[in-house]
């Protein structure tokens, strides 16, 4: 049997990613190699010449095929970077995208100055999936504490793993909630990634988002406004006196998701773009 090399290994995969049609296959091919091989991106060149295993052939072989079926790269890896942690991924969570970490660094500057005026902040993470938001929030700002709801007992599982294996357990709580349903109590911060795509939109999207990321954390109802209906709704009852609401949004939807939380007493603070320029993100204070 020829030998194989790490070399090897990544000019097949990304041949074979190439082939397969998926973009940017050099990138995924390092991502994919690396990660199995638990090799850092340098060592992939210094360590080309490393014949793999038997067992190191067969668990990259599997993967392609899983990559090539249109899963996620990160999902075949079981994990993936998000604001400096890493999280754990599941079949009941949305993988968290790098778009979301921009609502994350438009609420730390608050959630700072929120611990400077009360020496703690509360935060409540609705539909917390991974607990990427309140994880990321409670990891860079010392003095933040939060909770994140999920109607999926398998995110809530997923999310407080992810707390115990960042070291973040001691200020993360979980709640089995829809929405509001559950919650008792006041928070600083509410903050929330919802499920805002057009349900008739849903069975067009990319093969790896529609497979594999759960449909609940996708489906926003016919308009996809449901969830910030319910978020509006009883948002005031939760907030603590000067405190905020931070919302991601669909690219065409800061107009009506403003109009929802103007009607419940909500002026909107700032919002921002993600990285292709399109709105992303609202920050609302109860007027």
């Amino acid at each position: 049997m020829t030998a194989v090399t790490v070399s090897d290994a990544l000019a097949d995969a990304r041949r074979r990613l190439v082939g397969g049609g998926i973009a940017d296959a050099a990138r995924e091919t390092r991502l994919l190699v690396g990660g199995l091989l638990e090799l850092e991106p340098a060592a992939l060149i210094s360590g080309g010449a490393r014949v793999l295993t038997q067992a190191e052939l067969e668990l990259l072989e599997t993967a392609l095929v899983r990559r090539l079926a249109r899963e996620p790269v990160y999902r075949i890896l079981g994990s993936r970077p998000f604001f400096g942690l890493t999280l754990t991924l599941s079949p009941d969570t949305l993988e968290p995208r790098s778009d979301t970490e921009i609502l994350v660094e438009r609420l730390m500057p608050r959630a700072r100055a929120i611990v400077a005026d009360k020496g703690t902040c509360g935060v409540l993470d609705l539909g917390t999936g991974t607990g990427a938001i309140c994880l990321a929030l409670i990891d860079a700002v010392p003095g933040v504490v939060g909770t994140g709801t999920d109607i999926s007992p398998g995110a809530l599982e997923t999310a407080r793993a992810n707390a115990q294996l960042n070291g973040l357990a001691d200020r993360f709580d979980s709640v089995e909630s829809d929405w509001f349903s559950a919650v008792d109590g006041t928070f600083d911060i509410i903050v929330s990634n919802p499920p805002y795509i057009r349900s008739d939109v849903v069975d067009g999207l990319a093969d790896e988002v529609r497979q594999f990321d759960p449909r609940r954390a996708l489906d926003g109802g016919d308009d996809g406004l449901t969830a910030y209906r319910a978020i509006a709704r009883k948002a005031a009852d939760h907030l603590a006196p000067a405190g905020i609401v931070g919302l991601e949004i669909g690219y065409d939807q800061k107009e009506p998701v403003a109009a929802l939380m103007s009607g419940r007493g909500f002026r909107l603070l700032e919002a921002a773009p993600d990285l292709g320029g399109n709105d992303r993100v609202l920050i609302f204070a109860n007027s």
